[in-house]
């Protein structure tokens, strides 16, 4: 494939061994016979994630989320492909549903998959991660109660806070006061606290927090970035905060 090595970006690390490289392994001889790959290994949670790590896991988990009601169905294939040429192109969004196409066929360990991805990840990577699959799962503008449970699933997995992920589910499924919800505070909580959270969760949530993996997928990390921006618009109009 001409452009994969785009696609792995700075090499693939965790991800060629344990449950993500057995998923992937019998992929890799053949889609990577002329393309270097460098490989990392981690051994702490504070290294930044690779951009080929990060594209791995995410096309794995995409995966189990597809296949979490029982079925694939062409009309996922087809969303998941709309997603990833507005967000990563024609070639890499090629690359990718091939890939995604043979992964399908795969059985996903989803439990040792993401704890595989905790231990190696660093947090911010996961949190995007947990946005995307959110972002893919509504692109037919419906999230099935099986697809939300398994992101659920995940999450916990991933080992991130309950609040972080209230967070990001309120910005695709918002509930009462979803727009406390995504700032992670309480509807009584003071307008001192409001900008506080406000504040912390724009640098949570800040586009450069993932610029390590890449600019394909640093972009994707915008879309995070302003619905923290909307929340907080919604709740200053709403209290006429200056």
């Amino acid at each position: 494939m001409g452009n994969f090595g785009k696609w792995i970006g700075g090499g693939l690390g965790f991800v060629m061994g344990g449950p993500i490289g057995a998923v992937l392994g019998f992929l890799v001889g053949s889609m990577v016979d002329n393309t270097t790959i460098q490989t990392r290994h981690y051994t702490s949670r504070s290294v930044q994630t690779a951009q080929g790590d990060f594209g791995m896991s995410l096309l794995v988990l995409i995966a189990a989320v597809m296949k979490a009601d029982g079925k694939v169905v062409k009309s996922e294939l087809d969303y998941v492909k709309q997603f990833f040429v507005a967000q990563f192109g024609q070639s890499s969004a090629r690359e990718a549903l091939v890939l995604l196409r043979d992964i399908l066929k795969q059985e996903i360990p989803v439990r040792d998959v993401c704890i595989q991805i905790s231990r190696n990840m660093d947090y911010s990577s996961r949190l995007q991660l947990l946005h995307l699959l959110f972002n893919i799962s509504n692109a037919d503008g419906v999230i099935s109660q099986p697809e939300l449970d398994a992101i659920e699933k995940m999450a916990g997995y991933f080992g991130i806070s309950s609040s972080d992920y209230q967070s990001i589910r309120n910005m695709f499924v918002p509930e009462t006061d979803s727009a406390y919800k995504i700032l992670e505070i309480e509807r009584n909580a003071t307008d001192e606290e409001v900008k506080k959270a406000y504040r912390r969760m724009a640098m949570k949530y800040h586009p450069d927090k993932v610029s390590h993996l890449g600019e394909e997928f640093r972009k994707t990390a915008d879309e995070k970035f302003k619905k923290v921006n909307e929340a907080y618009e919604r709740i200053k109009n709403e209290r006429n905060i200056n």
